[in-house]
């Protein structure tokens, strides 16, 4: 089984963060988030990974490349690197991996985590993964029938057609017949909305026979902008609150560390409490503070701060202002 993730967006929602590293990147809990996807559709997959194809922009570099390589090969998986340009829809960046689309296909998109507790049904024609939202105005949908099955996929409706939100991960037992519908699009030039859209493709299959059915997530976790991907690091550490999160070589001076935080190696606490869902990235130092509900990156210092709903990159340096305060009865200061 081959896995392909379609990551070449620039990212411009999570900017400054995403200026010098991907947005699948980014770290939630630890690691990246492709990194965290890639675990998560391991552990639901009963069958080996072969290959994992990530389609990048050119300008990603060798470094990210050699990251990503290192993912596939965590799970077991040769990595390979295929590269889109120019964004003209799902259907045309898919096609860039096209030698991967043989016989059973993951497709997953990289800015999606979710929490799940069954094992993937190989058997099935197609899944599409998906979960029930509250304003599915905002998303594509799926329409079932009385026997579960798929009859049609709607792009962000206008009125109500379902509440079963697509959430961006796919199974597909037969990927070379995908390959084919995606490959019909390019060539007849069908497009909808300026591009070659994934659902369309989805839509050939469905009407040649094809019974895709839904699969449905425990939690959908979204890593869309700055807020949600804070927030989606506090849950995603709450799923491995179980797990050792600080690391052995991380140094706590006169500190308190309020779980679940993950705190990686080489990491200095001095003054501080620090926590709950705070993750602070290796070599980070963390002085006179107090940091909840945080993502604070590699080599990153801070000092006198008080953040919550935070986000820090790498190499940053934020010092807060310390103050000497001779306040009296009943003053407020705001």
């Amino acid at each position: 089984m081959n896995i392909i993730i379609p990551m070449a967006g620039l990212g411009k929602r999570m900017r400054p963060h995403t200026l010098t590293v991907p947005k699948p990147l980014l770290p939630i809990a630890g690691k990246p988030i492709v990194h965290r996807l890639v675990e998560d559709i391991a552990k639901v997959c009963p069958e080996k990974i072969d290959t994992i194809g990530f389609i990048i922009h050119p300008s990603f570099g060798k470094d990210v490349e050699e990251s990503l390589k290192q993912i596939a090969k965590d799970v077991g998986a040769t990595g390979k690197i295929f590269y889109q340009e120019q964004a003209m829809g799902i259907s045309h960046a898919l096609l860039f991996a096209k030698e991967l689309f043989t016989g059973k296909v993951i497709v997953a998109f990289a800015d999606t985590l979710f929490k799940a507790n069954f094992k993937l049904d190989t058997n099935q024609d197609g899944i599409i993964w998906v979960q029930k939202v509250d304003d599915p105005s905002q998303f594509g949908v799926v329409k079932l029938n009385d026997k579960n099955e798929i009859t049609d996929l709607v792009e962000k409706p206008s009125s109500f057609v379902s509440d079963l939100a697509i959430i961006g991960i796919y199974f597909f037992k037969d990927g070379a017949g995908l390959a084919k519908e995606m490959q019909y699009l390019i060539d007849n030039d069908i497009k909808d909305k300026g591009e070659y859209q994934f659902t369309s493709a989805l839509q050939g299959l469905n009407k040649k026979g094809a019974k895709l059915v839904p699969g449905q997530v425990t939690e959908w976790l979204d890593c869309g902008n700055k807020n949600v991907t804070v927030q989606t690091n506090q849950r995603y550490l709450e799923f491995i609150k179980d797990q050792k999160l600080v690391s052995d070589q991380a140094k706590l001076i006169n500190s308190v560390v309020i779980q679940p935080s993950f705190i990686g190696a080489g990491v200095v606490i001095e003054n501080s409490v620090v926590g709950p869902h705070v993750s602070i990235g290796e070599n980070s130092k963390i002085s006179n503070s107090r940091i909840q509900n945080s993502i604070i990156q590699k080599e990153t210092k801070v000092s006198k701060a008080v953040l919550e709903n935070s986000m820090l990159g790498n190499f940053a340096n934020f010092e807060g202002s310390a103050l000497d305060l001779s306040v009296g009865d009943f003053n407020s200061i705001a």
